[in-house]
């Protein structure tokens, strides 16, 4: 049986009125798309004009106004990104396996193949890989530790 939407309401709330934590008054949210009243009266303001905004500020930015230029920068190229990094590396199976890894990302940064920055990167993600490995493998000790100390208490 369904409830009604007092009841439904009443076991979401407190006695002061308020929301309990963790439960929202609005469970579905704002939709996807859904813009601010503000962002769409700037936008029905500003429409025609964009090309004559971006003549000024450019005009702006060529007569040395700093912010202006930096503006412009920003727009015409893009933020840097990282790139794949195409080096072979062995396989990391174990963290027995760690020395020949970083050992052979030590030889493609000094080799110039790839550069400190994104060797670094490669080793966090390497460190968090070794930490995962080790979970699993302690969590396995165990497992064999529970095991044998059920068959000896047999």
């Amino acid at each position: 049986m369904e409830k009604d939407k007092s009841s439904v309401n009443a076991d979401r709330k407190e006695i002061k009125g308020r929301f309990k934590p963790g439960t929202s008054g609005n469970p579905k949210g704002k939709p996807k798309g859904a813009r601010h009243k503000a962002t769409l009266a700037a936008l029905t303001l500003l429409q025609g004009e964009a090309e004559a905004l971006t003549r000024v500020c450019i005009n702006a930015a060529l007569a040395g106004d700093l912010t202006a230029l930096k503006l412009c920068l920003d727009r015409i190229i893009p933020p840097a990104k990282d790139h794949p990094v195409d080096i072979k590396l062995p396989k990391m199976a174990t963290v027995s396996d760690l020395p020949g890894f970083t050992g052979a990302l030590l030889d493609a940064v000094s080799s110039g193949k790839i550069g400190p920055s994104e060797a670094e990167k490669i080793c966090k993600i390497v460190m968090a890989h070794t930490g995962a490995i080790q979970a699993c493998e302690f969590e396995q000790r165990i497992a064999e530790l529970e095991t044998s100390i059920k068959g000896k208490s047999k």
